[in-house]
């Protein structure tokens, strides 16, 4: 199939979560013999970091305009089999619009942020995304999954609210030999967030302070310049996604937090917890509806609602123990949730949409 996606940005992971979810599930695609043409808005933060600034599984466009790229992106979306805009494109009303008026066979939009979105459809409306479009995609593939698929259905005329979680390569992401650099008993990777900060405090820097002789890490930006932290507390502005496994297998834990709109809506993963269970890494979360169809919870994964949880683990749980859940919840994401098992669903529910297997499609990039 020839897919277009026009995405929040795929070059840089600066700041930027969607990247690897982007970046997984377009390599594998792409390796599915599919070709993709990725549109992104060219930012100073993203240009002066980006990591990934030539992907090899996709065609990148970089753009400054809009207006100036409009002829060459109707030119992409006409010839196209499945166009799909990301939430928070810059530009996401209008390349939808353009999605929808095109001949691209299957139209989609990708809802990395779906509680978000569907909280502001509720009053408004998100920036990226207006009302009056819904009714016209064919997909509505969303980060999370449970009863808000049915009620962007319902309320809003979706006709597939469908779950496309985030994934993971399991070429980048494995049990690696412990780096110095990131060695500690719990480790935290996350961008300040406000909604996050009492479980940063009551599950990360309350038991390092009573935990003196334990070490944390703590990973990533924009955190208040005036928050306090236990002298046992190492912190790192940025850990590119090619150190993600260094950094989980250097853990003796890792701390997983969410977003309160994720945790109201629940069936919410974030790509950070596939990516740790991937590294074998003992988890620690706090908890969320529907966190039990992931993870058998206490086998595969332990769950912390207060600070004496957290203490309690990292005083009293061995290292076979931890070595043995590890393994246990790596086993289950490589055969759930790797990005090569996602590729193949988003090729089963755009077969869903059409009506027909792919291999009786009539698109263009198959030659028929």
């Amino acid at each position: 199939m020839r897919i277009v996606v026009f995405g929040l940005a795929v070059s840089s992971s600066w700041g930027n979560g969607h990247a690897t979810t982007f970046r997984a599930l377009l390599k594998a695609l792409h390796q599915r013999g599919h070709r993709i043409v990725f549109y992104e808005k060219n930012e100073e933060w993203y240009e002066s970091n980006r990591d990934l600034p030539d992907p090899t599984f996709c065609d990148l466009r970089i753009f400054e305009s809009w207006d100036d790229e409009l002829s060459k992106i109707r030119a992409e979306l006409n010839a196209c089999d499945v166009a799909i805009v990301g939430s928070y494109f810059p530009f996401g009303t209008r390349a939808l619009d353009e999605v929808l008026a095109s001949k691209a066979t299957v139209k989609a939009f990708y809802d990395i942020d779906t509680p978000i979105t569907h909280a502001k459809l509720k009053n408004g409306g998100p920036s990226y995304l207006e009302k009056r479009q819904l009714p016209g995609l064919d997909l509505y593939l969303s980060f999370t999954g449970g009863s808000i698929l049915q009620d962007l259905e319902t309320r809003f005329g979706v006709k597939r609210a469908r779950p496309l979680y985030c994934s993971f390569d399991p070429k980048d992401h494995f049990r690696r030999p412990q780096n110095p650099r990131f060695r500690c008993d719990l480790s935290y990777m996350g961008t300040h967030a406000s909604d996050r900060q009492k479980k940063v405090h009551d599950f990360f820097l309350s038991p390092a302070q009573q935990i003196p002789d334990a070490t944390f890490l703590l990973a990533g930006a924009q955190y208040p310049e005036d928050m306090k932290l236990p002298g046992n507390v190492k912190h790192l502005m940025h850990v590119s996604p090619p150190q993600h496994s260094e950094f989980y297998s250097a853990s003796r834990f890792t701390l997983n937090l969410t977003r309160q709109d994720m945790v109201e809506a629940g069936y919410s993963p974030s790509v950070r917890l596939f990516e740790a269970a991937a590294c074998g890494a003992a988890i620690i979360t706090d908890d969320w509806p529907g966190l039990e169809s992931f993870f058998e919870i206490g086998d595969q994964i332990l769950i912390a609602q207060e600070t004496a949880q957290i203490v309690h683990y990292l005083r009293d749980l061995d290292d076979q123990q931890l070595q043995k859940m590890g393994t246990k919840a790596r086993d289950r994401v490589l055969e759930e949730h790797s990005s090569a098992e996602r590729a193949r669903q988003l090729e089963e529910l755009i077969e869903e949409a059409v009506g027909r297997p792919l291999e009786n499609r009539p698109f263009a990039a198959m030659g028929l």
